[in-house]
């Protein structure tokens, strides 16, 4: 049975005032995803990716169709850490708010800690954390949700390049130590193909799903592999833009 599966789903904005008429950001999307599947989402800005993952997450319902999808939870374009909690209570924060004591809720959260890297920065507060740091403790974040669904909104569109690539690995390493189905939206195709086992491509707005490429190939995977090239060259031809 699928974790997620997506039939026939249109959301339109509604008008707000008099010089904004209704949007229609999704249009007639039907898809699914199984368990333990890592979905990625490409498509040219305001398409309704995000749209598509607030959906998912129950934060908006659709205006035609319907969503049959497991619990989810939502990773935001930035880590929205508390800036006066520590790195420790900012992964705990979810725990706590299902009713875990502080204590209590501290040590579920700790292990995952030499889990992700991130030994010796429990007590640290977000500003004395790098930015991929912050990044893994947002994923942690969504972790102890205790979700089986993850909606990964452009979680490192704000890194640099280096970074950014130290994170896909990370995230890669992660989700084997650690499975949950996968919804990732991202503008980057190139990390799509590294990290998805399949590719959704969709149309300028209002987003319609026109591609859906399959991924069938083992991790750790790299950008210089012929086959990633051509699974990107393929996106790419989809989107219109060149390889």
């Amino acid at each position: 049975m699928p974790a997620l599966a997506i039939h026939n789903v249109t959301y339109t904005y509604p008008r707000t005032g008099r010089k904004r008429p209704p949007t229609t950001a999704l249009a007639n999307v039907s898809f699914t995803a199984e368990p333990g599947q890592t979905l990625a989402l490409v498509g040219p800005s305001g398409c309704g990716k995000s749209t598509l993952l607030e959906l998912i997450c129950g934060l908006l319902a659709p205006s035609e169709g319907h969503l049959d999808a497991e619990p989810a939870a939502l990773t935001p374009q930035n880590d929205l850490l508390l800036p006066w909690l520590s790195a420790l209570d900012n992964a705990a924060l979810p725990l706590r708010l299902r009713g875990a004591s502080k204590q209590v809720a501290r040590e579920q959260a700790a292990p995952f800690f030499t889990r992700f890297g991130l030994q010796g920065f429990e007590r640290s507060r977000p500003d004395q954390l790098s930015g991929g740091m912050r990044h893994r403790i947002s994923f942690l974040r969504c972790l102890l949700a205790g979700k089986p669904v993850l909606a990964l909104d452009e979680p490192f569109a704000s890194l640099d390049a280096i970074t950014r690539a130290e994170m896909q690995s990370w995230l890669t390493e992660a989700l084997r130590a650690e499975p949950r189905t996968v919804v990732l939206v991202t503008h980057d195709v190139e990390e799509a193909v590294l990290l998805g086992d399949r590719l959704l491509v969709l149309s300028p707005r209002p987003g319609r799903v026109i591609a859906d490429i399959s991924i069938d190939l083992p991790h750790p995977r790299k950008r210089t592999d012929p086959q990633i090239m051509k699974l990107r060259a393929e996106a790419l031809q989809h989107l219109g833009l060149p390889a």
